[in-house]
């Protein structure tokens, strides 16, 4: 199974910034997974056989904690759950936190999107509020026509500043 991937999309858990979500019984992976079966996502049984069967709804390809451990959510050929309209041609990570992020984390999301870049040269690299509607039409979507503020910076400043911490984001 294989599927044309345009969009990595960077998102954030709304969790308290700085605090790692996983546990040494429990990974982050694990806890938004059950976040994730209270609101009612579902993985193909397909899918569930291919990789982490023990994550049946986790919506997300990636997870980074604050130690910035990586976690494998979803495999990169199955359709994510994580930001409606996008999911099937995109590939979603998210950053435990909300809008400040460990320097572990920062480089974690350097490198694992260095990496998806050199395998999907085309994807473009967004935010979840970036893929909200544009409503007024102008070809920009401004913060009023967010629907998220997910995932709590600008990831354009982010690749433009070359991948490193922004300031005001980097939870010391």
């Amino acid at each position: 199974m294989s599927r044309t991937i345009n969009c990595i999309v960077i998102h954030c858990s709304a969790s308290a910034n700085g605090q790692q979500l996983g546990s040494p019984t429990k990974s982050a992976a694990a806890v938004i997974d059950s976040w994730h079966a209270q609101r009612g996502f579902k993985r193909q049984p397909a899918a569930l056989a291919q990789l982490n069967p023990h994550l049946p709804a986790i919506g997300y390809h990636f997870v980074l904690d604050t130690d910035g451990s990586k976690h494998t959510g979803r495999g990169i050929a199955e359709v994510g759950a994580h930001v409606q309209g996008f999911n099937a041609q995109s590939i979603g990570i998210c950053l435990v936190g909300t809008s400040r992020f460990t320097r572990a984390q920062w480089d974690a999301l350097h490198s694992l999107v260095k990496a998806l870049k050199a395998q999907y040269p085309p994807a473009r690299v967004v935010g979840h509020r970036d893929l909200s509607p544009d409503k007024d039409g102008d070809g920009t979507v401004e913060p009023g026509e967010w629907l998220k503020t997910c995932p709590g910076f600008n990831v354009a400043d982010w690749l433009q500043g070359g991948m490193r911490p922004l300031v005001g984001s980097l939870q010391e």
